[in-house]
C-alpha cells in the first residue's frame, strides 16, 4: 500500500495499517509533517526500524495498471525521473487548500486567506455574516474540530437572537438531566 500525504490523516492511516498491510510506503512532498508530533515520531521510528518505507520531498505523479492498480510513479525533488513502486492500493490524503472564492468579494476582513471574527459570537465585520471552523481566524485560533463545535454553538445562539429577536432561546444540557422525551 502507498499512502501519500503529510497531515494527521496520512500519519494515522500509516500507523493503523502498518500491522494490517503487507507493506506501507508513505510519500510526502515535504520534509516536515503537519500532524501531531507523537504521530510524526511514530512514523519516523517505523521508518528507522524498517517497518514502513518513508519517502520525503516526493509526489505521486503517475498511476499504472492493466485491470487495477499495479504501481505508482513518484518524482523526487521535482526531477523528471520517475521511481516506480509496486502496490495494490493507493491512499491519497492531501488535505484541503481553502479558497475563499466569491466570499473574498463580500467586504470581509481577511487575513492570510482566513476571515477575521469576534470570539464573542464569531461574527465578521459585516453584519449578519458569521464564520466558524477552519475558514476563520482570531488571536489564539486552534484548528481543531472541537474548537469548531464550540464556535458553532456560540454562533448559532447569536444568529437565533438576530433572526428571532423576541423569542427566548432555551438550551437543554444533556449532561445535567439527560435527554428528555426518550424512553
Amino acid at each position: 500500500m502507498v499512502i501519500s500525504g503529510g497531515g494527521d490523516s496520512a500519519l494515522d492511516w500509516t500507523i493503523f495499517l502498518k500491522d494490517v498491510a503487507e507493506s506501507i510506503t508513505l510519500i510526502h512532498r515535504r520534509t516536515q509533517f503537519r500532524g501531531h508530533l507523537d504521530s510524526v515520531q511514530k512514523v519516523m521510528d517505523f521508518d528507522a526500524n524498517k517497518e514502513i518505507q518513508l519517502i520525503l520531498n516526493s509526489e505521486v505523479t503517475h498511476l499504472q495498471g492493466d485491470n487495477g492498480l499495479q504501481k505508482v510513479g513518484i518524482t523526487t525533488d521535482g526531477k523528471e525521473d520517475l521511481t516506480w513502486i509496486e502496490c495494490d492500493y493507493f491512499l491519497p490524503l492531501f488535505g484541503l487548500s481553502p479558497k475563499l472564492g466569491p466570499i473574498a468579494d463580500w467586504g470581509l476582513n481577511i487575513d492570510k486567506n482566513a476571515i477575521e471574527v469576534s470570539t464573542f459570537d464569531y461574527a465578521t465585520n459585516v453584519e449578519g455574516i458569521y464564520a466558524i471552523g477552519d475558514i476563520n481566524t482570531y488571536p489564539g485560533k486552534l484548528k481543531l474540530i472541537l474548537c469548531g463545535f464550540h464556535e458553532a454553538t456560540l454562533m448559532v445562539q447569536s444568529a437565533f437572537k438576530r433572526i428571532y429577536p423576541n423569542k427566548n432561546l432555551v438550551l437543554k444540557y444533556t449532561t445535567v438531566n439527560g435527554v428528555q422525551g426518550f424512553e
